[in-house]
């Protein structure tokens, strides 16, 4: 017989969803109202400022997407891109592939830089790239590559982007309240996060922030947007800043309730002690893996404090210890993807799950289940 759900209480040290606060949960159980409800249209209006607090801009198009992170990666370029455009992409990891994917599919060309995995992009190659290819309109790289734990110089990215006057879609799902991220004084353009990393807030959500320069690409386009429900043209009507909205869907009110408050969790801290807390634990954690004689996977300047890349030692089944983790721990650290599958595990700390607590848990448990 059909009977309601009520999952285990795990320990989500992978890389996301991570914990969500207490606090967070309970505004998801509040009172539905309708998403053109004159309250939740105020309520609309505080989370833009609150995103604009933690994305560092004014930009007055700033937005949670109603779709996750990979909507909000589809959503900065079948805005930005028409076809026959040219796009340098940054690959050092598994999301930058699924950047060229989305350039390909807005028949759009892809002009790849690729460093290895567990490196950061190099601004050099970047370029180069430029100077081979003067017609690109667009550089896309992601700032904190989820599948490697590795921060690439988001600055210094854009500076190059800016000199060759194209624009820059920056993939931030990572990086949103656990590591600095000035989206203004950077000159990001279409950038892209997700709630369920540093947030500690219910997937499903896609902060976004789009520069003017953005949006006068956006409202120039020769032709509409391929995709009806991504369209910002559309979307602003929804999320502008007058006091009469133009429907376009159903937001997920209470979902949105969950992040207001998440938002309000992160301006009580505020952004630099955020960072200072991930930072801080990230080398306790380092420091603990070092001890039980484990290596890190990237070099200590490139690191995310956040998601933290570990090299699986010879002769250990990667499986077998994450799975022993989960029965006898309840507890959930992340495997590798793509061709770091079975090299590396991902241990995240993020947002509520990053304090010294959960590093001790993690160092216990994982040195238990290697020793035996």
């Amino acid at each position: 017989m059909n009977h309601s759900f009520h999952p285990p209480h795990r320990t989500l040290m992978g890389p996301g969803p991570s914990d969500v606060s207490p606090r967070v949960l309970g505004a998801l159980g509040r009172p539905t109202i309708g998403h053109l409800d004159p309250q939740f249209i105020t309520l609309m209006d505080e989370i833009k400022a609150l995103l604009q607090y933690v994305f560092k801009t004014e930009n007055e198009l700033t937005i949670p997407l109603s779709a996750p992170g990979s909507a909000g990666m589809e959503a900065a370029f079948v805005n930005l891109l028409s076809p026959g455009d040219t796009v340098i992409v940054c690959q050092n990891g598994v999301f930058g592939g699924r950047m060229k994917e989305n350039v390909e599919r807005c028949g759009a060309t892809a002009v790849m830089v690729q460093d290895r995995w567990g490196d950061p992009v190099d601004p050099e190659k970047v370029t180069a790239a430029f100077a081979a290819h003067p017609e690109a309109s667009v550089l896309a790289f992601v700032h904190s590559e989820t599948s490697t734990g590795v921060r690439s110089d988001a600055e210094t990215l854009c500076a190059i982007a800016k000199n060759h006057g194209a624009l820059t879609v920056v993939d931030t799902v990572t990086t949103l309240a656990g590591i600095d991220l000035q989206v203004d004084n950077w000159g990001a353009d279409a950038v892209y996060s997700g709630t369920q990393k540093c947030l500690s807030c219910v997937p499903g959500l896609s902060p976004m922030t789009f520069s003017p320069a953005a949006v006068d690409r956006i409202q120039q386009r020769p032709e509409r947007v391929q995709s009806w429900f991504l369209d910002m043209q559309l979307v602003m009507g929804y999320w502008g800043g007058d006091s009469k909205r133009a429907y376009h869907h159903t937001a997920p009110v209470n979902a949105l309730y969950a992040l207001h408050e998440a938002l309000l969790i992160v301006r009580e801290e505020g952004l630099e002690a955020s960072f200072e807390r991930h930072r801080n634990n990230h080398l306790q954690l380092v420091a603990g893996l070092e001890r039980m004689g484990l290596e890190m996977a990237v070099a200590p300047e490139w690191r995310l404090p956040q998601l933290n890349a570990v090299c699986i030692p010879e002769g250990v089944d990667d499986a077998e210890v994450r799975g022993r983790l989960l029965r006898e721990f309840d507890l959930e650290i992340g495997a590798g993807l793509g061709e770091l599958a079975g090299k590396q595990w991902r241990i995240g700390l993020m947002g509520h799950a990053s304090n010294p607590v959960n590093v001790q848990r993690c160092l216990t448990a994982l040195g238990t289940v290697l020793g035996r």
